[in-house]
């Protein structure tokens, strides 16, 4: 199972997804956060640092319980830094999912518009596969960085990649940072689709044993992670 060590790489490796993420337009300001799993934790986004002014140093290891994983502080700035509110959340997931090794938060636009409404996006396209199942749920409301969030994330992310949070944003996990950043693309563009279409009316939904064979087929050509089998 991939599980890096802390290193320069893995710093710099999430400085670059998280950095892109920003130029991708599917965050803005300092919300949003990401994580990588590493030996005997994870590294993750500090809390209120600008992700153009983010350096490898700003980056905070702790393991899964919150705890600074090193006694003796192997980067003198990170001593400085909290880690994200949502730390809770990246934690819970990768004690719950031993497959993931990658989280990315992010407040898009199209799909955070969509979960105002307390709404995920329905099987209205087959591209929904992209998050292992028929649809995107949303969980429900809870404050940031809460248990309770993270529960309800949980939750939604049963047998997925991808999830709205209610009045917040988004989630996409992953094997790795490049595919988290993948589906959380792919999940604001087909939000942004889905809002589009309703001005003509709710699109039609594809039924269930049609997005099995997509899920199928995606699985086939590795288009998706590979972990979740075509039946979720």
């Amino acid at each position: 199972m991939y599980n890096q060590k802390d290193s320069s790489f893995a710093r710099k490796k999430l400085i670059l997804i998280a950095q892109k993420m920003q130029a991708k337009g599917i965050n803005q300001g300092k919300s949003g956060n990401l994580s990588i799993r590493i030996t005997g934790g994870m590294l993750i986004t500090p809390s209120s640092i600008p992700y153009e002014e983010m350096k490898s140093d700003d980056l905070i290891a702790i393991d899964l319980n919150g705890e600074n994983l090193y006694k003796n502080i192997t980067y003198k700035k990170e001593e400085g830094n909290k880690p994200s509110s949502e730390w809770k959340l990246h934690a819970d997931i990768l004690k719950t999912r031993p497959e993931i090794n990658a989280i990315l938060h992010c407040h898009s636009i199209h799909a955070t518009a969509i979960a105002c409404h307390g709404k995920g996006i329905p099987s209205f396209h087959y591209m929904t596969a992209i998050a292992g199942g028929s649809d995107i749920k949303c969980a429900p409301y809870e404050t940031f960085g809460s248990k309770e969030l993270s529960g309800k994330a949980l939750s939604a992310l049963e047998n997925r990649y991808a999830c709205l949070l209610a009045q917040h944003g988004q989630v996409a996990i992953a094997e790795d940072l490049d595919k988290a950043l993948e589906i959380a693309i792919e999940v604001e563009t087909l939000a942004h689709i889905y809002i589009s279409a309703c001005q003509l009316g709710e699109p039609n939904h594809i039924n269930e044993s049609e997005m099995k064979i997509v899920l199928k087929k995606f699985k086939e050509i590795n288009y998706c992670n590979s972990k979740i089998g075509p039946n979720t």
